[in-house]
């Protein structure tokens, strides 16, 4: 790990070979694992856990309890609200080893996942696009787009703000 000009909390742990931008912030109970890459002005609250070489842009901000998996990607300016859940394979089974079919799931800049919403791995979810809390993420999302519900469909179009665009 380099040194920069951030806060980890003494009850975190961070793995060697991790980057962590300038003005980041991680709080109490992270785990950090080796190869990730956290960018600049970032929040992670309390018991966050970062997989094995994920990647994580400038601005966002994850609240607590959530964990982001290898094969998770993660854009500038992100907000993923508390307890998201991110998966990485579609049929696990804990007696078969399935680290090479990670799919990978990407959220786009701007985007906004609310509090205990599930993303299923291998969608997308795109630039400034909204998720309702509680939702269940079985598609992709595009650039704009409001959804919520489980599962989680379209339910409207929404502005760089988060605001609904009335139709």
């Amino acid at each position: 790990m380099q040194k920069a000009d951030f806060f980890i909390h003494p009850s975190s742990i961070i793995d060697e070979n991790t980057i962590i931008g300038k003005g980041t912030n991680i709080w109490h109970f992270c785990h950090i694992s080796e190869g990730a890459i956290i960018g600049e002005n970032c929040s992670l609250g309390q018991n966050v856990f970062i997989g094995k070489n994920v990647k994580i842009g400038n601005g966002v901000k994850i609240q607590n309890n959530v964990s982001v998996y290898e094969g998770v990607v993660i854009e500038d300016d992100v907000f993923i609200g508390p307890s998201v859940v991110f998966t990485n394979i579609l049929n696990p089974r804990a007696f078969i080893n399935r680290k090479l079919e990670y799919l990978e799931t990407r959220i786009h800049k701007g985007a906004s996942i609310g509090a205990n919403t599930t993303i299923i791995c291998g969608h997308n979810i795109g630039e400034y696009a909204l998720i309702g809390a509680g939702s269940v993420i079985t598609k992709s999302v595009e650039n704009y787009e409001l959804w919520y519900g489980n599962p989680a469909i379209k339910k409207g179009i929404v502005d760089k703000e988060g605001n609904k665009i009335k139709s």
